[in-house]
């Protein structure tokens, strides 16, 4: 199962999931994406919005319940949103499945088989890993990143050391959403993605933006037209 949330609230950018980018809804981007995967069953989108819901049901995903209340506030839990998905399809329809994949509509810049490439490597290595995320490494590294204590600017990260050169510092990543993928049984025995035995997928550069503002949104419509200005 893909699943993808998409809360019809959102402070930093109201609206965000339904705005058009480069020509279609935001939450678009991740839904074609699931659909294209040989190995995804069923791509559901979770949200408490009947606009993003009727957006999501004519791009081609699943839509079988509207999001519950408790599950639509800032509060609530992304673990909480997929377990509820995973608890539907149980209950409703006595589904289960192998491998969850998690898509976050703030992260649409994915290659065609990035699901599949994920998913292939996990199985390839279910007997060391129960789950893999997706990395992009930055250049906002730790040793660079500062706070401000008293009106003083001091490190952020003390235990990480200082250095003068950026070439001189051991790679950092973040986990841009491409997806975050689990064995099922270990996602909810564990209730993280981040299992103990969690492997990496390395996208690339051009991959390294969320969407939280409409900052994020320029640059990533930018992106879009830059990279795939050709398909």
């Amino acid at each position: 199962m893909a699943i993808i949330p998409a809360r019809g609230g959102s402070k930093g950018l109201p609206g965000k999931n339904v705005r058009e980018l480069a020509g279609k809804p935001l939450v678009v981007w991740s839904i074609e994406k699931a659909l294209k995967s040989e190995y995804v069953d069923v791509a559901v989108v979770s949200t408490d919005s009947p606009a993003i819901a009727a957006i999501a049901a004519q791009a081609g995903a699943a839509v079988p319940f509207i999001r519950p209340a408790h599950l639509a506030t800032d509060e609530a839990s992304t673990f909480d949103v997929v377990c509820h998905a995973l608890e539907y399809y149980r209950d409703v329809f006595g589904i289960q499945f192998e491998y969850t994949v998690l898509m976050e509509p703030t992260s649409p810049l994915r290659e065609d088989d990035d699901i599949d490439r994920m998913l292939a490597n996990l199985d390839d290595h279910s007997d060391q890993f129960d789950s893999t995320v997706s990395l992009g490494e930055i250049g906002e590294h730790p040793s660079i990143v500062k706070r401000v204590v008293s009106d003083a600017i001091e490190p952020f990260c003390l235990n990480v050391p200082q250095t003068n050169r950026r070439q001189d510092n051991v790679p950092a990543y973040f986990p841009y959403c491409v997806a975050y993928i689990a064995k099922t049984r270990t996602l909810l025995d564990e209730k993280t993605f981040y299992s103990r035995r969690c492997m990496p997928f390395f996208i690339k550069r051009y991959q390294n933006y969320e969407i939280d503002d409409i900052y994020d949104f320029l640059c990533v419509e930018a992106v879009m037209k830059h990279e795939w200005a050709q398909e």
